[in-house]
């Protein structure tokens, strides 16, 4: 039975679901972020127009959208909302987190549940099971499997997954339809999916395709079916980023990947070289350098390589 694995890093906790030595499925995480699923106290900043999309305030000063309103409350009122989707980065941050109005008492969102890592430790766990190429495959939107390969590409309207590959159009199909399901879930996809396969020449080819699908990804999702170009549109819950989405802040992305490498270094003082981008988010997030120097043992300090790629950051002592 698939088993829920959880190391909690600097800047965020990294959970992999893993089945048979494989992850299946893996989520990021971020520190500081409220999750799906939290109640907490607000006050209502705009009753919205026509009973939808109001706006409400957390404490923190953070602003919440409310599509189905707040019927019946006035404005300044203070009300407990529920986080029906996080703030999800990428091309449009000025978007506001969901929620919605309720009744229930303020809690955190529930917690997933399984093994905890520890961290640092002298083995990696997760990149021993493919921890590292998944959080490749996300930066690069790139994901390959026996006879073709993935190009997995966030817009603003979906994500689109394009399906390519050599060989037989309905085999091609087939298959790359099974590897979108499985990446779909890899990477924590949510929201609109669209999935370019190759044309099929024929209506069972399109219907071995579509059950490829049902097969590798588990509900709840809706989809359509594998129309005569070769498309199909899914749509899941969606409740928080994935990690293409995540990957898109790609400074931040790198720092924190750099940090998670640096952690399995030999303790002691350590020097970390990154890309110049990479290195101002860490300068202005003195508490996650502070962190790794208690992980390591001794002071940590951070030099800008501009040669480096915004991944080629390193650990090395001091």
């Amino acid at each position: 039975m698939p088993d829920w694995l959880i190391e909690r890093g600097i800047g965020e906790t990294r959970c992999a679901l893993v089945d048979g030595g494989d992850i299946i499925e893996a989520r990021i995480l971020l520190d500081g972020v409220t999750r799906a699923g939290s109640v907490i106290g607000a006050r209502l900043v705009s009753a919205g127009a026509n009973g939808r999309n109001a706006v409400a305030a957390a404490k923190d000063g953070r602003e919440y959208l409310l599509p189905r309103g707040a019927p019946g409350v006035a404005e300044r009122s203070t009300i407990a909302i529920e986080v029906t989707r996080e703030a999800i980065p990428g091309a449009e941050p000025w978007k506001r987190p969901l929620a919605r109005l309720t009744d229930l008492p303020p809690r955190d969102a529930p917690a997933l549940v399984g093994e905890e890592l520890a961290l640092p430790a002298p083995n990696d766990v997760l990149g021993a099971i493919g921890w590292n190429d998944l959080i490749d495959e996300a930066r690069s939107g790139i994901v390959r499997f026996a006879g073709g390969e993935l190009a997995v590409e966030p817009t603003r309207a979906l994500t689109m997954i394009d399906v390519d590959g050599i060989g037989d159009a309905d085999e091609l199909a087939v298959l790359g339809s099974a590897a979108a399901a499985k990446a779909i879930r890899r990477l924590d996809i949510q929201g609109s999916i669209g999935v370019d396969l190759p044309t099929g020449a024929t209506k069972e080819s399109r219907l071995r395709a579509a059950a490829a699908f049902d097969a590798f990804l588990p509900q709840p999702f809706e989809r359509t079916a594998v129309n005569g170009f070769g498309f199909i549109q899914i749509v899941r819950p969606r409740r928080h980023a994935s990690l293409v989405e995540l990957s898109a802040d790609r400074a931040a992305f790198e720092a924190r990947a750099l940090l998670r490498r640096a952690a399995f270094e030999t303790p002691g003082a350590a020097a970390l070289a990154a890309h110049p981008a990479v290195i101002a988010v860490l300068e202005s997030h003195p508490e996650w350098v502070d962190a790794l120097a208690r992980q390591l043992g001794g002071a940590v300090r951070l030099r800008a390589e501009p040669r480096l790629t915004m991944s080629g950051g390193h650990a090395q002592k001091a």
